[in-house]
């Protein structure tokens, strides 16, 4: 794949000097590859870099916009009128029209006085604005890598069960061990990652002409995943010392089938609690919740006050949101086991 521009621009300006660095941190170029980022280690530093620098630069050019002298935000802030005085000045003037002079603030009025911006709304902006943004944007460029073969791993462990059995079938036929990846890498619609990978040891050997078992070492430092790792370096062992690959591949399908049923069967317990829970929270606590709500409200003494906002706002806002909260808790859990 193509590096985009400003993967190119960031390469010719910090590339050339952090490429010894990048190559040796040796978890950077095990996550990207892992990652199938087509990048080098060197261009996603040099990327990482300049892009938190630009926006560090982004995030001070903000925050300089609230202290500019006399333009910032907050000059403009604190050119404005406090509202606590602007009655106390109108009844000046309105009593002592002849001690009013235009050339001063307020007019003259002695209980004239500008707004005031906080000081630990200037810290705030300053330590937002000018340290935590850059540092948490660099953080968060750098663990791309980690984040996207984490993604990986997790997609790989969801189909490789479903794989596995595929090469048993594809074994059982007789098919070569270069058929069956050939295979795997030609549905990736059906398998996802597992693909990719699969594809990966193809081409080791048909276009770069290694053999079958270092192309699947290679693949080993390349699995995403824990269960890859294992699936491969099982087949290295199997041909290794001449045993049956259609035996590997049944006892492997066997295996991950009962580890996604049990993948499949915590997924189903957490649903169900869910839903006893949302029974108990979003369903009889409100009625309980608006009964009480509106006999505090009808009967309110000194000791419970409640307002009629308070009560529409706990009705129509809260309670609302407690049904929104399940609904996405439920969509995300789901949405990862989704094949």
């Amino acid at each position: 794949m193509e590096l985009t521009t400003w993967q190119r621009i960031c390469n010719r300006i910090l590339g050339g000097v952090l490429k010894s660095k990048a190559r040796n941190d040796k978890k950077l170029s095990s996550d990207i590859i892992k990652a199938q980022m087509p990048m080098m280690p060197e261009v996603f530093l040099a990327t990482t870099i300049v892009t938190s620098i630009a926006i560090m630069a982004i995030s001070w050019a903000l925050v300089a916009i609230f202290f500019v002298p006399d333009i910032g935000v907050i000059a403009y802030w604190e050119g404005i009128q406090d509202p606590a005085t602007e009655l106390p000045c109108y009844e000046w003037e309105y009593w002592y029209p002849e001690l009013m002079d235009e050339s001063k603030p307020g007019k003259g009025c002695p209980d004239f006085a500008y707004q005031v911006f906080p000081s630990s709304g200037k810290t705030a902006i300053i330590l937002i604005g000018g340290l935590f943004i850059p540092y948490f944007g660099y953080k968060h460029n750098k663990g791309a890598p980690a984040r996207q073969a984490q993604a990986r791993g997790d997609m790989i462990e969801k189909y490789l069960p479903y794989a596995a059995s595929y090469t048993a079938a594809m074994s059982a036929a007789n098919a070569t061990p270069a058929k069956i990846f050939r295979s795997l890498a030609m549905n990736k619609e059906i398998y996802a990652d597992v693909s990719d990978d699969a594809a990966m040891v193809y081409r080791d050997v048909t276009l770069l002409g290694f053999d079958l078992i270092t192309a699947m070492k290679m693949g080993v430092d390349r699995a995403a995943s824990v269960w890859l790792t294992e699936f491969f370096q099982g087949m290295v062992g199997t041909l290794t010392a001449g045993g049956q690959l259609k035996l590997f591949f049944l006892n492997r399908a066997e295996h991950y089938m009962r580890e996604n049923r049990t993948r499949l069967g915590m997924f189903l317990e957490s649903i169900a609690l869910l839903a006893e829970s949302y029974i108990v929270v979003a369903v009889a606590m409100p009625l309980f919740l608006i009964v009480m709500l509106v006999i505090m409200f009808w009967v309110s003494g000194s000791g419970a006050q409640m307002s009629e906002g308070m009560l529409y706002g706990i009705v129509l806002g809260f309670i609302p949101m407690i049904h929104i909260a399940y609904a996405i808790l439920v969509w995300t859990s789901s949405k990862e086991q989704d094949m």
